[in-house]
């Protein structure tokens, strides 16, 4: 586990190769990998344990005032137990998740009574997609009396599937004659193998994705049918293959059917699709729980407040 009241320093993290713990030591020494050859100027904690969790609620419940959860979400039921724990510990903090499995957001507002009670605030489903092109398309239904379905097509290019190994696996869990368990269960090996056959590139259509449940928890569609997720991602390649959107297609008042489009610049990576509007929601959940409004909410219930 790795801490610091000052915050820690992303450059330094992505240094660090092999042991995390012994890494940040080691540049806290004076090591000349640091960036200034010596050392670290923050305070900086770095120790091994069995229970990080524990220990950062132990050790900064005073001081915490919100987390980001940007796990990987393999099985279904990993981040709600966290969240869980977190709630039972009666530590009210703000946390912000990146799920995107329907399952998974759905256990997270089972834990809407004991969020309360704790007086913390979640948010869930608030990346990419569940979360910005999710909160698109609350703003594009607007123009209609009624909205027929909503269109989301992402495209993804990275340069090396290592870098995003848990992204991936949980990708491969989309896949025809995968499940989450056989995604976690497969080896780099494998994985491998399977990214060899597609020649680098997961093609996924009609996924699972939380984005129909919290459009129908607005009313934006009144069945989860309405809402079809699917995309490509290139393993190889840092370009996109496709351009990331949403097409919300619906019927004026007029009697008019039109569709709007959402379109993200093929230049913004994944990362910066899904960190930015996730620190949009967590200062958006320091604002809810300000005001006194705690529980569990989806991204497509408020939207993130600029973050500069």
């Amino acid at each position: 586990m790795v801490a610091s009241p000052e915050g820690v320093d992303g450059e330094l993290v992505a240094r660090v190769s092999g042991d995390l713990v012994e890494g940040y030591r080691a540049l806290r020494e004076g090591d000349s990998a640091a960036p200034d050859g010596g050392g670290v100027a923050t305070a900086i904690e770095a120790w091994h344990c069995d229970d990080p969790l524990g220990e950062l609620l132990t050790s900064a419940a005073e001081t915490l005032d919100a987390l980001l959860v940007t796990l990987p979400n393999l099985p279904n039921e990993f981040i709600p137990s966290v969240v869980e724990r977190v709630a039972t510990a009666q530590v009210p903090l703000v946390l912000v998740d990146v799920l995107k499995r329907t399952r998974a957001v759905e256990q997270m507002f089972a834990l809407d009574p004991l969020v309360k009670q704790a007086r913390s605030v979640v948010l869930t489903g608030c990346g990419a997609t569940p979360g910005l092109l999710a909160a698109a398309a609350v703003l594009a239904a607007q123009s209609f009396i009624e909205v027929e379905k909503v269109e989301i097509c992402w495209g993804v290019g990275i340069a090396n599937w290592d870098a995003y190994k848990a992204t991936i696996r949980e990708d491969i869990a989309h896949l025809p004659g995968y499940t989450v368990e056989r995604a976690k269960a497969m080896t780099d090996a494998q994985i491998e193998a399977l990214l060899e056959q597609t020649h680098g590139l997961l093609e996924l259509r009609h996924m699972e994705h939380a984005d129909d449940f919290l459009l129908q928890r607005v009313g934006v569609v009144d069945s989860r049918e309405q809402v079809d997720v699917g995309g490509v991602m290139d393993t190889r390649h840092p370009k996109k293959p496709v351009s990331t959107t949403m097409t919300l297609t619906g019927i004026t008042f007029e009697g008019k059917r039109s569709s709007h489009t959402f379109t993200l610049g093929d230049e913004t990576t994944m990362a910066a699709n899904v960190i930015g509007p996730a620190l949009g929601y967590l200062k958006r959940g320091l604002w809810l729980k300000a005001h006194g409004l705690f529980g569990v909410f989806g991204s497509t219930e408020f939207l993130p407040m600029v973050v500069r």
